[in-house]
């Protein structure tokens, strides 16, 4: 094998490694609440992404873990939380204990 040749394939295969070894950026998931409903009520996400509820109706919201989390989501705002745990997490609305979601966070 020719020099360039063996420089050629040690840098595609250092490249591929690199890129292979680079973790995914995390993502923001909208989750809209409009008509005393969480939409979509079921959402897939990783470690790390931060799901970010957009309040469209005129009145607040909270996404409430029992024994966990609450997020505060004032009327015609937004709020935010980063997921740092993996698993299943049901949450639903403290004002309105009909309204509910579930967040399948991979690790």
């Amino acid at each position: 094998m020719r020099p360039d040749d063996l420089n050629r394939r040690l840098w595609s295969a250092a490249l591929a490694f690199a890129f292979a070894a680079t973790p995914a950026a995390a993502e923001t998931i909208e989750v809209t609440i409009d008509k005393l409903v969480f939409s979509p009520a079921t959402v897939e996400a990783k470690v790390g992404d931060t799901i970010a509820w957009v309040n469209k109706d005129k009145f607040a919201h909270t996404a409430t873990v029992k024994g966990g989390w609450e997020v505060m989501i004032p009327p015609n705002k937004s709020a935010s939380l980063t997921l740092k745990v993996a698993g299943t997490i049901d949450y639903f609305c403290r004002f309105h204990p009909n309204m509910k979601g579930r967040l399948v966070v991979a690790p």
